[in-house]
């Protein structure tokens, strides 16, 4: 079963608090140690083998050349004068330096001593129990170079045979030399040896050093134990805020996410090292996730919800990935709509009082003139403006929620000095409490985004034209503003626009408009300076002429 970060974060902590250059100089050390363990085994094998091969064919010397005295040929032939043959081996072993130099009988009897100072017998008292010979064919004549017990140790052996005159084999020579142990062998190969340990030592650390200086510069100097508390602080983080945390290497793979972000894109289980389209995230959305550089506060509409993205590329225009933190503002912006509905009321109320109170202060001055007629005339035509325009929205809009807002938003256009106008083709009946709200929403928005393109214009005009059909209700709200691009025509809706400064419209309304919109299976497309926003009723479809002319 794999690791859990969180696990291999405690495992960490666990290990020695060594520097970075300790813990690669004691792994250097650990591996040279090793290294030099398996050399040395092996160099003792090798030695071995050689002491092998050269002792044997040397010892195979010396007893070829011992087996072809005369001496030994008399000692062997004629058992009266064997006694020659223990001083003979002594001689020919102390010259040749061989640690064993024996002969034995045709039966394989010893008849001298086996090594250097009489350890065997000879002659009359040589042992009747004869050699084990092995695998040796030396009796039959031929030579033999193996290995043997000698003396309770093991020695490298010559086998020779010692031939009469008429072919006979009277015997044969054995000559030996002991095998090393493994603490002489290791010995013997000691400066050798602290040589190569010297060398890997200085070669482990300088390494050690330098990849640790590289390996720091990678890690921003910080040490083992000091990525580790990162990487654990890094989790609580992650997992502890309730914004959405996404993080997206170079090749759009996301590296981290927590719930919160995972429960937005609706991102399933084991989603770290998967692409995000592999993952099912649209593509605009993932543009939004995998920018090149930083846009704070961009709303996106991502699947219903208006999120407020803020992307941060990392390295150079995004080379290494991003991480992306995300914020459902869908509940707030709601809330703020009602805000917005509220201060409206309040904005109207208070532009009619200015509106009323220089109204006043105009009759005051024609009666303080003694010009009532005037007065009278002043008072009938304000007064009729008033009442046609709330008789004329209360005709064409039975809806009491949509109909103020219309009187309303009136008010403030007449305060900034435009109009703001009910189509004649206007009808809209009361609608349930849902598409009421729904529609006070899309209407306010679109108003207050006509209201903000037409701002500083003499004569700025607005028009609101509200349709009901059997399927639901068509919002057209028109300005005589610049309108919006076609390039831009699209891209208003899916990540807010704002152009504020240059007469325009701001893209969070927009995008709230969508989403109200595509909630209850409609669109909203923009033409120009006129959006078109369809809000089917509960239960139905868009109406079909939307559907075939809209773009939404």
């Amino acid at each position: 079963m794999a690791r859990t970060p969180s696990a291999a974060i405690e495992e960490g902590t666990v290990r020695a608090r060594l520097t970075l250059a300790g813990q690669f100089l004691l792994l250097q050390l650990l591996i040279v140690v090793a290294l030099l363990i398996a050399v040395s085994g092996v160099s003792l094998a090798q030695a071995d083998a050689r002491f092998r091969a050269e002792e044997g064919r040397r010892m195979l010397t010396v007893a070829e050349a011992a087996a072809s005295t005369d001496a030994v040929r008399v000692g062997l032939s004629d058992p009266d004068r064997a006694g020659i043959l223990q001083p003979t081996a002594e001689n020919l072993r102390s010259l040749a330096g061989a640690d064993h130099l024996l002969f034995a009988d045709a039966r394989g009897r010893p008849l001298t001593a086996m090594g250097a100072g009489g350890s065997g017998t000879g002659g009359a008292g040589a042992p009747e129990r004869p050699l084990d010979l092995g695998e040796s064919r030396v009796l039959s004549g031929r030579s033999w170079i193996g290995v043997a017990e000698m003396d309770g140790g093991r020695a490298v052996v010559a086998h020779a045979p010692v031939i009469a005159d008429d072919g006979t084999v009277l015997g044969f020579a054995l000559a030996g030399r002991d095998v090393p142990g493994p603490a002489a062998s290791l010995a013997g190969s000691a400066p050798d040896l602290l040589v190569y340990l010297g060398v890997a030592s200085f070669l482990g650390v300088v390494g050690s050093l330098l990849l640790a200086r590289r390996v720091k510069r990678q890690t921003l100097g910080m040490e083992p134990g000091e990525i580790a508390g990162l990487a654990r602080h890094r989790e609580a983080m992650l997992h502890g805020i309730r914004e959405g945390v996404l993080g997206v290497d170079a090749q759009g793979r996301v590296a981290l996410v927590n719930a919160p972000a995972a429960e937005l894109l609706r991102l399933p289980e084991g989603a770290v090292g998967r692409a995000l389209e592999e993952l099912g995230v649209d593509t605009d959305t993932a543009a939004a996730l995998t920018e090149r550089e930083h846009a704070p506060d961009r709303v996106v509409l991502i699947n219903g919800r208006l999120v407020t993205v803020n992307c941060m590329p990392l390295g150079p225009q995004g080379a290494e990935g991003s991480v992306t933190t995300l914020r459902d503002h869908t509940d707030l912006v709601a809330m703020r709509g009602e805000l917005d509905a509220t201060r409206t009321a309040t904005e109207a109320l208070r532009a009619q009082a200015h509106e009323f109170s220089n109204q006043l202060h105009v009759i005051g001055g024609l009666i303080g003139l003694e010009a009532y007629g005037e007065a009278a005339e002043y008072i009938a035509r304000v007064g009729g403006a008033r009442t046609r325009l709330t008789e004329d929205v209360a005709a064409r809009v039975a809806d009491p929620s949509v109909a103020a807002l219309l009187i309303a938003k009136a008010s403030l256009a007449a305060e900034q000095g435009g109009r703001l106008e009910v189509a004649s083709g206007t009808g809209l009946s009361q609608q349930d409490g849902e598409l009421s709200a729904d529609l006070v929403t899309v209407v306010g928005n679109l108003v207050d985004n006509a209201l903000e393109a037409v701002r500083g214009q003499e004569e700025g005009r607005v028009e609101v034209e509200l349709d009901e059909t059997a399927q639901g209700v068509r919002v057209r709200v028109r300005d005589s503003g610049p309108g919006v691009s076609p390039e831009l025509a699209e891209e208003v809706f899916r990540r807010g626009f704002s152009t504020k400064g240059g007469g325009g419209r701001r893209g969070v309304g927009l995008a709230l408009i969508r989403m109200v919109c595509e909630r209850r299976g409609g669109s909203v497309r923009v033409e120009g300076a006129e959006f078109t926003a369809v809000l089917p009723a509960a239960g139905t479809d868009a109406p079909e002429s939307e559907e075939e002319g809209g773009r939404g």
